[in-house]
């Protein structure tokens, strides 16, 4: 039977500022602490195992506080995960592997999948204020974005597997349609653990791929709940398997053994490349060039033109590079200023650096929370204490507290083109100023890092903008808004140079990443 299907729509964010929704927020976050120190297995071929050492995921708001702890998988869980996938994605003859599975009930899973998330938001919302340090609104946001995805994909899926068009060759009947690729591992960052995880895992197995997910060790017990999910929508067992432990040993041998048909992989620039490096080493008895979906981050910019709205640009800097603590791809980490407006963009956006509360994130209140964990806090002051010397910080620079991961969100002006703050990913709280004498001069200094995924521009001159459409060397570009805050179908996601493989997550070739394509012709 086909699916009676609406027209895909977001999902609509929580208002937070409604009682009751603030009550049911509460209510949650007891609940999830009330389950601080659980342990969780691995899941392979739906078998839960459990292994000797073990990951203890913590609290970045306060680190004494054990979320919960997984399993340190090892190269034979990895090797055990990948095999119980490729029995479940099925052989070359028709059978009850995955593959065979029709695209209906594939879509269906999906959609079950966004009704289950939409019951447990607020508890999917405690997990994310826990262990990933996100706000209220940001862990939300983070959870309807799932939704969105799996909504989004669903429809996809049945438009993929519908007829494709072809041209007409006399005396022939022709037609082309798309196959799944195989088994797929599955590697989501720990800065959208929840969204980013759900959207590259859903879009594998939704297009009737297995999968393989090795979640990062800061954000395992999120993974666990999108486990619990799939168990909940009755997803067969095999076609997801959830493996933990360190990139550096389990990851790197799912990515290398032969076989993987496929890596979707979201991080850093560094561990993109070795990923990509990895996959494409041909291995003995690999038939395949193994496909690499990749996000790998970036070096944002957003110019303030001198006919701007200053007050908008002073919001849209201020929430794209401080909100979830700068720790977005996306994020809005150099701001590139006409030179005679610069001085007022940079008191104005300092006055509103100062009335951002920075605090644990299970408190409404506190719009900013913690960096993910000691690591990344001090990679962060690093970058502050070469900001130092690079440029002048104008607020900020400080840690808050020793209880948690915080760090008073940091504004450094005076900064070269060339420096390291305005060149390197941070990943942090902290946005570099940029004076440039003009917008053709602002656009050379923006496209002027290896990165090339997200860029906004505040503007009232049509020329400007026009330009900018042109020559702004991004993946998504934002004129007169933020540059973060991507919606799925509405904003395709992804970067150019070294920001990715411009997969566009969200948008509608996405999943043909997923899939590979076989024509065939009769003749009559």
């Amino acid at each position: 039977m086909p699916i009676d299907i609406s027209e895909f729509a977001n999902e609509p964010a929580t208002n937070f500022n409604e009682p009751a929704s603030a009550q049911t927020m509460r209510d949650a976050l007891v609940q999830a602490q009330r389950e601080f120190g659980k342990e969780y297995p691995l899941l392979i071929g739906g078998e839960p195992i459990k292994t000797g050492q073990k990951i203890r995921s913590l609290n970045p708001s306060n680190p004494k506080d054990v979320v919960g702890i997984v399993q340190r998988a090892t190269v034979a869980h990895a090797e055990q995960a990948l095999a119980a996938a490729t029995v479940a994605f099925g052989d070359e003859r028709d059978g009850p592997g995955w593959r065979w599975t029709p695209a209906e009930v594939r879509a269906k899973y999906a959609l079950r999948a966004a009704a289950a998330m939409r019951r447990r938001r607020c508890e999917l919302n405690a997990w994310l204020i826990l262990e990933a340090g996100k706000s209220w609104n940001e862990a939300d946001g983070d959870v309807a974005e799932a939704i969105d995805f799996c909504e989004f994909y669903a429809r996809e899926a049945l438009r993929y597997d519908g007829a494709q068009p072809v041209g007409r060759v006399p005396g022939e009947k022709t037609e082309l349609f798309y196959l799944p690729l195989g088994v797929g591992v599955v590697i989501p960052p720990w800065n959208f653990p929840f969204a980013i995880l759900t959207g590259m895992t859903v879009a594998a197995w939704v297009t009737g791929n297995t999968v393989v997910l090795k979640p990062s060790s800061e954000t395992p017990i999120i993974a666990v709940k999108f486990m619990e999910v799939m168990d909940e929508i009755g997803l067969p067992p095999g076609v997801v398997n959830l493996v933990t432990g360190p990139g550096c040993e389990v990851g790197d041998h799912l990515v290398a053994d032969p076989r993987t048909r496929f890596v979707a992989f979201t991080g850093s620039r560094e561990v993109g490349l070795h990923v990509v490096e990895q996959a494409a080493v041909h291995r003995p008895g690999q038939r395949w060039i193994k496909r690499v979906i990749a996000e790998m981050g970036g070096k944002n910019a957003t110019i303030i033109d001198d006919e701007s709205d200053l007050d908008a640009a002073v919001d849209g800097v201020a929430l794209a590079a401080y909100g979830f603590q700068g720790q977005k791809c996306s994020a809005c980490s150099r701001a590139i200023v006409a030179a005679s407006v610069h001085d007022r963009f940079v008191e104005r956006l300092a006055a509103r650096i100062q009335e951002i509360t920075v605090g644990p994130v299970s408190d409404m209140r506190h719009w900013m929370g913690p960096v993910i964990s000691e690591r990344q806090l001090k990679s962060v002051q690093k970058y502050i204490d070469i900001g130092r010397g690079e440029g002048r910080v104008v607020c900020g620079g400080k840690r808050i507290s020793t209880d948690g991961f915080f760090l008073e969100p940091t504004l450094v002006a005076d900064v070269e083109p060339k420096a390291r703050i305005a060149q390197e990913e941070i990943f942090g709280p902290v946005c570099a100023v940029l004076k440039a004498n003009s917008f053709e001069e602002a656009l050379q200094i923006a496209n002027g890092t290896e990165y090339g995924l997200t860029g906004a521009v505040f503007s009232n001159n049509r020329q400007h903008l026009e330009r900018a459409r042109r020559e702004f060397f991004v993946g998504n570009l934002y004129l007169n808004r933020k540059s973060s805050g991507a919606l799925v179908s509405g904003h395709p996601f992804g970067g150019f140079n070294m920001s990715g493989t411009d997969s566009k997550a969200g948008g509608r070739d996405y999943l043909s990443h997923f899939l590979q394509a076989k024509s065939v012709a009769e003749r009559l």
